[in-house]
């Protein structure tokens, strides 16, 4: 009965998502900011297979500007040590949608934040168009580890999305860089 149920649930949870993804109502940058820690992936590019099992819980900081655009500073560990990345997010027309160009892809992408309770968590989308070798959803928590509920829900909205199990990442490890300069 409890698998029914649960079945049930997902499947209800899952028809309320449209094709389209859309950001959180109500998104509120202010509150958004602060430090996080990304706890979960799903990533389906096929170059990025080599690379799972080298993922790790990272940590970043989100600032906003007084125009409403985010930035995100991301620290961990990288070939030479600990590596900084910042990215620049321009605010759209949606509170809670921002848009990107990829450096590395050589193309303007979307992030949007479909979900988020501000103190606790936030669930992201890169890309909403799902595409393999560019979309992923991210976990993120104010702390490096998150309820069981919250993973879950993660793991269910990704596979909602089209992406394969495998591809679901929730490491344990946290990367040992704390900031960009150390």
């Amino acid at each position: 009965m409890f698998l029914v149920v649960t079945v049930f649930s997902v499947m209800l949870w899952t028809q309320c998502i449209n094709a389209d993804i859309h950001p959180q109502q109500d998104f509120d940058l202010q509150r958004f900011s602060g430090q996080w820690y990304r706890v979960g992936l799903a990533y389906d590019s096929p170059e990025f297979v080599p690379w799972r099992s080298y993922v790790q819980v990272s940590n970043g900081n989100v600032t906003y500007d007084m125009d409403g655009n985010a930035n995100l500073t991301v620290w961990g560990t990288g070939l030479k040590g600990c590596m900084c990345r910042v990215y620049y997010y321009q605010k759209t027309d949606l509170p809670g949608q921002f848009n990107y160009f990829s450096d590395r892809h050589q193309i303007l992408k979307d992030i949007t934040v479909v979900e988020s309770n501000y103190t606790e968590y936030g669930l992201v989308v890169k890309y909403k168009k799902i595409v393999k070798e560019f979309s992923q959803v991210s976990l993120y928590g104010r702390s490096p580890t998150l309820r069981k509920e919250l993973v879950e829900r993660f793991r269910n909205y990704s596979l909602s999305l089209g992406f394969s199990a495998n591809s679901i990442l929730t490491p344990s490890f946290v990367d040992p860089c704390s900031d960009c300069g150390h």
